[in-house]
């Protein structure tokens, strides 16, 4: 059976009660698809593109993909963007999935989007669980486990998290999670980690348990990328946050259980044009250590609120507003000041936690991506914060102290260039004078499967670059090298080399002072490994 014209009528209606247009004025005749072919590339797309062009697909860190602009294009140049990619950060995914899989692809993004359901609370209490409640918990730790130099480590697509020993290199416990764990956060005190799937289900793993293992977990809509938990002196463990892309809302929860107390949508206007937005979708959320303040950014209209967690029943949010597209960020040395990117509006913005107020607004690269940043001091600038970019091979480093360095506060005071765009995330360590930048989607495969290192103690000194899957030694596959994550004490630097589903990962561990191949993670279970967080690291915000 083909999609029929009442599918596109009904997505007419809905597209014109949202304001988003009729489907038969932005489109012509899509190619034809069957009903499980539809739903094939559908899953795909979810997995593969939602993240950047949206649920909607009105774009964000990626292009719109919308049937006005996808049929004119047409299927050869759809099918060959979506294989070889772009310098500009869009992935070759020829490298992941098969020519049928891509052909099926740019068929379905000539179709209009199918408009996914609502989820409320009746919707979200339907899926909570809480599997052991916490008076059956343990009152002290019950493993061996050095908690603070232990690692969540992300098995993209195989559901999973794995909590790897920092001192042994093994693997000490694999959790079964949401599908592609976007970030892991831990609870103030430590002993909780909460993990966040892309298909929104939240684990709250109790790491004090003799094997770590989920005692609660919700899903909180259909579409996720952001949890975090009370940090406020007083409110620590006591509350968590997550918010949702699909639809557009963040849900407070109790701490130790994840029943959720309160659900907050974002729909409404950007912060420029004052347009509405149907699907500002929430990306990173922070915990002020100024105020019990959660701070959550607001993707399309470009606002960063500050939520008041204090009384949620009549619970005060201060909006800021920022620019366009926000996404992720992190804190200054400080913890006072929120950097984070703009990223298709090509912008940082500063927040000042404890006045609640916008300190800046910078111009930086083509399509910021810092992660959570990085911070260390510039020998000429003084404390700075830095970001890379999915745009361009830049580096920006921006001043953070206008207490004792006023003249270089919140600008751009020096540029650095890297390997090229495609980067995703930067790190660096206060016990360490390197600074590493990552380029996995950079559709060059010696860029993807390498990194950058930068001194940071000679930053005009030229980066050295670092064959990471090399080292690996894992033989055929794609290979991209991702995400520098420190050990507790910064002596050790880690790195995924994500490979294909059904092909050997590792993770890559470099001493830091000599950068030398310190040793290679093997393991059968180490599928599709990504982001790795820290939980020392994690806890106290150290990047």
């Amino acid at each position: 059976m083909r999609i029929s014209i009442n599918r596109i009528r009904t997505l007419s209606m809905l597209a014109g009660l949202l304001g988003l247009g009729s489907v038969s004025a932005m489109a012509g005749t899509p190619p034809p698809l069957t009903e499980q072919e539809f739903e094939t590339a559908k899953k795909i797309y979810f997995e593969r593109c939602a993240g950047c062009h949206g649920v909607l697909r009105k774009g964000a860190t990626g292009k719109p993909l919308t049937p006005d602009i996808t049929q004119d294009h047409g299927n050869d140049y759809l099918t060959n963007f979506i294989t070889y990619g772009s310098p500009a950060g869009m992935p070759n995914w020829g490298d992941t999935l098969s020519k049928d899989q891509i052909e099926l692809l740019a068929k379905y993004l000539q179709h209009p989007p199918p408009f996914p359901p609502e989820f409320g609370m009746k919707e979200i209490k339907a899926t909570w669980k809480v599997v052991v409640p916490p008076e059956q918990r343990p009152t002290k730790k019950m493993n061996k486990i050095d908690l603070d130099n232990l690692f969540s480590v992300t098995l993209r697509d195989n559901g999973q998290v794995a909590l790897i020993d920092g001192n042994s290199k093994q693997i000490v416990g694999v959790v079964d999670t949401g599908y592609a764990v976007h970030i892991s956060r831990l609870s103030s005190s430590g002993r909780y980690l909460y993990v966040i799937g892309r298909d929104s289900k939240i684990n709250l793993i109790d790491l004090w348990m003799e094997t770590p293992a989920t005692v609660a977990e919700i899903k909180i809509g259909m579409e996720a990328r952001s949890v975090e938990t009370s940090k406020y002196k007083g409110w620590e463990d006591k509350l968590a946050i997550a918010g949702s892309y699909w639809p557009p809302h963040y849900v407070i929860m109790k701490g130790d259980t994840l029943e959720p107390v309160k659900i907050v949508s974002t729909r409404g206007t950007t912060v420029d044009t004052q347009d509405y937005h149907p699907e500002p979708r929430v990306a990173a959320i922070v915990a002020s250590h100024e105020h019990p303040d959660f701070i959550v950014n607001i993707k399309e209209t470009g606002k960063v609120l500050l939520v008041d967690y204090s009384d949620l029943d009549n619970m005060s949010v201060t909006s800021v507003d920022a620019a366009p597209f926000l996404h992720d960020g992190g804190w200054d040395s400080t913890k006072r000041y929120f950097l984070t990117a703009a990223n298709k509006s090509n912008k940082v913005a500063v927040v000042d936690s404890k006045t609640r107020k916008l300190a800046k607004l910078i111009d930086v690269g083509g399509i910021p991506h810092p992660g959570r940043g990085a911070n260390f001091l510039d020998p000429k600038f003084g404390p700075v914060w830095a970001t890379s970019h999915l745009g361009d091979e830049t580096i920006v480093l921006i001043g953070t102290d206008p207490a004792k360095h006023p003249d270089s506060a919140w600008k751009v005071v020096r540029t650095l260039k890297g390997q090229g765009g495609g980067s995703l995330f930067i790190k660096t360590h206060p016990k360490s004078s390197n600074l590493w930048v990552d380029t996995p989607l950079n559709p060059d495969t010696e860029v993807s499967q390498s990194i950058a290192v930068f001194d940071l103690k000679n930053l005009d000194k030229p980066f050295e670059v670092l064959p990471i899957a090399q080292w690996a030694d894992l033989g055929e596959g794609v290979k991209r090298v991702v995400q520098p994550e420190y050990n507790k004490d910064g002596s050790e630097v880690w790195f995924s080399v994500w490979n294909g589903k059904n092909q050997q990962s590792a993770i890559v561990v470099l001493d830091d002072k000599t950068r030398k191949l310190k040793t290679v993670i093997k393991d059968k279970r180490l599928v599709t490994p990504t982001g790795k967080f820290n939980v020392l690291n994690t806890v106290h915000d150290v990047y």
